[in-house]
C-alpha cells in the first residue's frame, strides 16, 4: 500500500487510482484544461495527469525548424512545443483548481528541469513515460523526490524493465503496463502481463495505462488486479492533437469510473459464503439440505 501527500493511498486494498490523462490534450489552453478537470473530477476520477517538458531538451535539434500546421497556424515545431507547455502562473491555477475539486494533480516530467519545475506544487506522485524508461537518470531525479514514481513500460523488453528496476530500485515504485500505439489494436493489449508483472515484481504495486478505444479492456484490467488504471482524457476526440483520438470523453470517463467500481464492489473476497439473499431459494428449491445449515 502507498500513500500519497493527499490522503489518498493506492494498493490492492484500496479503491482502484483512476487518472485521467488530460496530457496536451487541453492543447495549450487553460480553459479546455480547467473544463477537463471539472469533467474528470465530476465523473470521480482520483486524478488528472499532465506532461511536462523543456523543449529545448525534449526536442532534437534537427526538429527545431520544421514547420507544421496547428491551430494557431503554420509554425515550427519547436514553436508549437512552447505553445502547449504551461507556464508557472498557470499551473498555479491548475493547482488551486484541483485543489478545490478535490482531485490529484501531477505530471509526466519527461526532463529533470521540468521535475525542478513540477515539484514546486508538492505533486502526490509522478510518472515517467514509456519513452522514458531507460532514462535512468531522469527516473532516478523523480525518485530523490521522496514522491512515489509510476514507470510505464509500452515499447519496451522485458529485460530493459528488469534492468530499470534493478536501477532505480523498488521502494515507492508502481509499475503500468502498457502499449505505446495510439489507438492499440485490441490484439497488442496482452492484458496478462499485469500477471507477468506481478509475478517478477510480488512486492510492486502493478497497474494499467491503456491507449485502446473503448472501455471494457480497461475494466478488465481492474478485475486483473490492477490497483491503479489511466485513460487520455478529451472534451471531443475530434479535436486537434496526436492523443485524441484514443481519448476518452467525458460521457465515457463517468462510465468507465461507474463500471470499475461495480466490478471492485462485485470481486468479493474470495470465502464462499450463503447469503440471507440466497435463504428462500435455497429453502423453496433444495429438496435436501445439509446438516451444517439446517441446524444453524
Amino acid at each position: 500500500m502507498i500513500w500519497l501527500n493527499t490522503n489518498k493511498k493506492i494498493g490492492q486494498e484500496a479503491p482502484t487510482y483512476i487518472i485521467a490523462e488530460i496530457g496536451i490534450n487541453h492543447n495549450g489552453s487553460l480553459d479546455i484544461a480547467k473544463k477537463l478537470i471539472d469533467e474528470a473530477a465530476s465523473a470521480g476520477c482520483s486524478a488528472v495527469k499532465f506532461q511536462k517538458r523543456t523543449p529545448e531538451l525534449c526536442v532534437p535539434r534537427d526538429q527545431w525548424n520544421i514547420e507544421r500546421d496547428t491551430p494557431w497556424g503554420r509554425m515550427t515545431y519547436m514553436e508549437y512545443r512552447h505553445k502547449v507547455e504551461f507556464s508557472f502562473v498557470e499551473y498555479v491555477e491548475i493547482n488551486r483548481h484541483c485543489r478545490e475539486r478535490g482531485i490529484d494533480w501531477f505530471a509526466s516530467c519527461w526532463d529533470e528541469l521540468s521535475v525542478d519545475f513540477i515539484e514546486q506544487f508538492d505533486p502526490p506522485l509522478y510518472k515517467a513515460a514509456s519513452a522514458s524508461l531507460t532514462d535512468h537518470a531522469l527516473l532516478a531525479k523523480m525518485k530523490e523526490t521522496g514522491k512515489p514514481l509510476i514507470i510505464s513500460t509500452g515499447m519496451s523488453t522485458l529485460n530493459e524493465i528488469v534492468e530499470t528496476v534493478e536501477a532505480i530500485g523498488t521502494d515507492n515504485l508502481l509499475i503500468a503496463h502498457s502499449t505505446s500505439s495510439y489507438p492499440c489494436p485490441l490484439n497488442e493489449l496482452n492484458l496478462r502481463m499485469l500477471h507477468t508483472l506481478r509475478k517478477m515484481f510480488p512486492d510492486t504495486l502493478i497497474g494499467y495505462s491503456g491507449h485502446e478505444t473503448g472501455l471494457a479492456t480497461t475494466v478488465a484490467a481492474v478485475a486483473m488486479g490492477a490497483c491503479f488504471v489511466e485513460r487520455h482524457f478529451t472534451l471531443d476526440r475530434a479535436m486537434w492533437g496526436s492523443d485524441q483520438a484514443a481519448s476518452v470523453e467525458p460521457t465515457g470517463m463517468h462510465r468507465l469510473v461507474k463500471d470499475i467500481r461495480a466490478v471492485e464492489e462485485a470481486l468479493g473476497d474470495g470465502v464462499k459464503r450463503v447469503y440471507e439473499s440466497e435463504m428462500s431459494s435455497r429453502k423453496k428449491l433444495r429438496r435436501v439440505q445439509s446438516e451444517e445449515l439446517a441446524n444453524a
